[in-house]
């Protein structure tokens, strides 16, 4: 696999101008402050497994529009505890609640976000998108409702993570003032919006984050969601102003720079989905203190395995060391 963007110095110096509307922050107080979110609810699953406990979750998103999701807790850990909360990528839903325990096994609680409308027919609980999409769209999330900021699908799915993220800072089992966001590539730009647009997050993790510099990534992106646009331009020749407008409420690296929280990126430098470049952008523009690892030989699937390590040593640098294993007896409290 060669190089399909920029060279790593290129993108160390790319800073494009991005199109940001005069309105921006008008149109997400509007749209975070159309309603006032219920609590959240908690039910307890059993997985079999003993050393970790999860709860089905169901957030009221967009409109109070139930989101579901997964919370997992150290099985014996004293709390308050600090608390991940996980967006995914393009077309995951919530899967299955054993999937994903990295974060609960190194001490921390652990609050997965559902996607609505996506994710696989398999899983149970998966959170629907009832709107409807005018002016037509493409296979695909890019372009339903592209026509407007107001109709677009992007609007409700950032709404439900900050959601999410309010939601994390408001359960007894967590410490409110170590709340981090993490996501890979639709997760990541989705923590990047939460990071810029909530400021209870203490923490953002975004890695090869999707939703950033759209222009370029249409333009150059080689596989992925970017090309929905591409393909959605094609057959409406004349909407392309109107499109990129509508995007450019969503183009997370124009919300970057009003994230304070501390920040670390990943950027693989051959990913043919987010070009490194549109990851760059986001971190140029990142409002916060920011560190960034590059992935030299990877496409999309960066890291991995490798930046776990890597996002774990650095939240415990921020978090501390996550919590120790303690009795039954907080048990109560923290499934609360």
């Amino acid at each position: 696999m060669a190089l399909t963007d920029l060279t790593l110095a290129e993108c160390q110096t790319y800073r494009p101008e991005l199109a940001v509307p005069s309105d921006l922050d008008d149109f997400w107080a509007r749209t975070l402050g159309a309603d006032e979110p219920g609590p959240a609810a908690y039910e307890p699953v059993d997985t079999g497994l003993t050393q970790i406990r999860t709860f089905s979750v169901t957030v009221p998103g967009y409109a109070g529009e139930p989101v579901h999701g997964w919370l997992h807790l150290p099985a014996y850990a004293e709390g308050p505890l600090p608390c991940v909360v996980e967006y995914l990528g393009y077309g995951r839903g919530r899967g299955l609640p054993h999937e994903k325990l990295f974060w609960a096994a190194a001490g921390f609680a652990h609050l997965i976000m559902d996607t609505r409308g996506q994710g696989w027919s398999a899983a149970p609980g998966l959170t629907p998108d009832p709107h409807p999409y005018p002016a037509g769209t493409v296979p695909g999330f890019l372009t339903r409702g592209v026509t407007h900021p107001d109709t677009f699908y992007y609007r409700r799915l950032v709404t439900d993570a900050v959601r999410f993220a309010r939601a994390a800072r408001e359960h007894p089992a967590v410490d409110a003032d170590r709340v981090a966001v993490t996501g890979i590539s639709q997760g990541g730009g989705l923590a990047l919006a939460v990071a810029a647009l909530f400021p209870g997050v203490a923490a953002a993790m975004p890695d090869v984050p999707f939703l950033c510099d759209f222009r370029r990534g249409v333009r150059v992106a080689g596989r992925g969601p970017y090309l929905e646009i591409a393909e959605y331009l094609k057959l409406h020749r004349d909407r392309a102003d109107q499109v990129f407008r509508t995007l450019s409420y969503f183009d997370v690296a124009g919300l970057a720079p009003r994230a304070t929280a501390p920040a670390l990126f990943s950027v693989a430098m051959m990913d043919q989905v987010c070009p490194p470049s549109t990851c760059f952008a986001g971190y140029h523009r990142y409002g916060g203190e920011k560190e960034l690892r590059v992935y030299e030989f990877n496409d999309h699937e960066g890291g991995e395995g490798h930046h776990q390590i890597e996002q774990l040593a650095w939240l415990r640098d921020r978090f501390g060391p996550g919590v120790a294993a303690g009795g039954g007896e907080d048990r109560a409290a923290l499934s609360s």
